[in-house]
């Protein structure tokens, strides 16, 4: 994480310092949410669980190193203070302090949506993004408003690009998280049927996962696939002002892609995949 003093983070987040003998002290390491993940410099957000409260392990986590502790309420003693940052919703201050980081980097942020396939789409992505500089990644799936404000703040100055899933459970999820770190770059997978009870059904999940297209600035650079050009729910992104460019795995669609052969080339970036007989250039 971009450094910052434990004033800047109470002054970003809205919260209110407890028991922090030197206002001035900086946290250096990465937020996490498990104390037994912490090391020195780190800031320790106590997030209340269905079984434990990250409240009770907030000594543990500044006895690990911690900085200080993102918490609900004041978390020491007279006797054995523990230094905190203390707010409202520690959830909402997470994503308060991870769009205040990434507004100060230099980074393109790649966000990518989908009913399957995020995670090793990313996984891919941010491995041939390295080849050009420094990438942070969401880690496994940490794509929803507790895990991408983690994974956005493991970015430091130094990060050039910084891919993130984004997941939903509901309209207005994905338009949450990329208010949190707005991304320039979007790819949307899928239009499946994980989760479809909680949506309602297919066509609302396509309007869930086009968020991440809406939230694009022009020109919106996004990527999107669809099995064919008839598809009902892939509509409203073929009206769009600037058609938004899609691929599929059948034939006979604008743009068919049935699958890459190989590995990236050995000689210096841009990479190239060939694509298999059959698929269109």
């Amino acid at each position: 994480m971009i450094a910052l003093s434990l004033t800047e983070i109470a002054g970003l987040v809205g919260g209110q310092p407890h028991d922090i003998p030197d206002p001035d002290l900086k946290v250096t390491g990465p937020v996490v949410i498990d104390s037994r993940e912490v090391r020195p410099g780190s800031l320790f957000a106590a997030l209340p669980g269905e079984r434990v409260d990250g409240h009770d392990f907030a000594r543990r986590a500044i006895e690990a190193g911690a900085t200080a502790v993102l918490a609900a309420r004041p978390v020491g003693t007279a006797d054995a203070p523990v230094p905190a940052i203390v707010v409202p919703d520690v959830i909402a201050a997470m994503g308060a302090l991870a769009r205040a980081v990434v507004e100060r980097l230099d980074a393109t942020v790649v966000a990518l949506t989908g009913s399957a396939g995020k995670t090793s789409t990313k996984d891919l992505i941010a491995q041939l993004l390295q080849r050009r500089g420094p990438t942070v990644w969401t880690p496994g799936n940490f794509n929803n408003e507790i895990g991408l404000p983690v994974a956005a703040l493991s970015a430091d100055e130094a990060t050039l690009h910084l891919v993130l899933e984004m997941g939903a459970r509901g309209k207005g999820h994905i338009q949450y998280l990329a208010t949190l770190t707005p991304p320039r770059i979007g790819l949307v997978l899928n239009v499946g049927t994980a989760h479809i009870g909680e949506f309602g059904g297919r066509e609302q999940i396509a309007e869930a996962k086009g968020e991440l297209v809406e939230a694009l600035p022009p020109p919106r650079r996004a990527g999107w696939r669809c099995s064919m050009p008839t598809t009902p729910w892939c509509a409203p992104w073929r009206r769009a002002p600037r058609p938004v460019p899609s691929c599929s795995a059948r034939p006979r669609t604008p743009m068919c892609v049935p699958g890459m052969s190989g590995s990236p080339t050995a000689a210096a970036p841009p990479s190239r995949f060939t694509p298999l007989p059959g698929a269109a250039k």
